[in-house]
């Protein structure tokens, strides 16, 4: 896909040093965006900096992690102080816990999931609204991965699927809130990339009727086109949710 940015435009990606934030960091490099490249380990941002074909003086590694507010504040600090300026954010960023029942989930595990995928991508989201609203041109844009769970659950997976289903009201406030600000909110709910974390879905994976399946997967560049596909909109235009799966995953059957 060919895009043109705006000269100097700015997107951040929370998550980058794996997966489905990699493959989007890399592709914005590649459509010519300064970007940022966020997450907690900065060994995997620099293999993900170094992979790009581009020149890497279009990216930067901050090391973050977004359950911690003064760390998200340091991110976005370091961000207008060198920038001054953010014009897309794709926050990417999120955990599961292990698979357990409602009544056997430990506590602590469903706190680390709704303090990365849900208060993360909030503090996030505020911190890029207080940077977008005043800088000049107004405006930005702002995706959440918001995950097939984020419409129906996997057995056994509460954390997640109630994080992921709250992104998805918080897409629809931000997409409201950000009108007068000129700043756009989507969501692209992502089903079976072939990443990391789908990794154990080779060896099968539970299913709703508590049979054991494999399931298929697709290519991560699926996921990083459609965002950038959402990224060359211009800010009057919002692709408000978009699902791009396998095609073959029990998705429209699940349950």
């Amino acid at each position: 896909m060919s895009i043109n940015p705006r000269p100097n435009s700015v997107a951040l990606v929370t998550g980058a040093g794996s997966g489905v934030g990699r493959a989007t960091g890399l592709a914005l490099l590649n459509a010519g965006y300064q970007v940022i490249l966020s997450g907690r380990h900065k060994n995997s941002l620099e293999e993900t900096r170094n992979m790009s074909g581009t020149d890497s003086n279009l990216a930067s590694v901050i090391e973050a992690d977004i359950s911690e507010k003064e760390s998200v504040d340091n991110l976005f600090d370091v961000i207008e102080k060198k920038y001054g300026r953010l014009d897309v954010l794709f926050n990417n960023a999120g955990i599961s816990a292990p698979n357990a029942s409602i009544e056997n989930l430990a506590f602590v595990e469903w706190k680390k999931v709704v303090d990365t995928n849900l208060s993360g991508t909030f503090l996030c989201t505020q911190a890029a609204f207080k940077l977008m609203k005043i800088q000049k041109p107004q405006g930005g844009r702002i995706i959440n991965n918001g995950s097939i769970s984020a419409d129906r659950p996997r057995p056994n997976s509460a954390p997640y699927t109630s994080t992921k289903h709250a992104i998805t009201g918080l897409t629809k406030s931000t997409s409201l809130d950000g009108r007068k600000y000129n700043i756009a909110c989507g969501q692209i709910d992502i089903g079976n990339a072939a990443t990391e974390m789908t990794e154990r879905m080779q060896s099968g994976i539970v299913q709703a009727d508590g049979t054991t399946k494999i399931e298929p997967t697709m290519h991560v560049s699926a996921v990083s086109e459609a965002v950038l596909y959402m990224v060359s909109l211009p800010l009057e235009a919002n692709v408000q949710f978009m699902t791009v799966m396998a095609t073959s995953m029990p998705y429209i059957g699940r349950g």
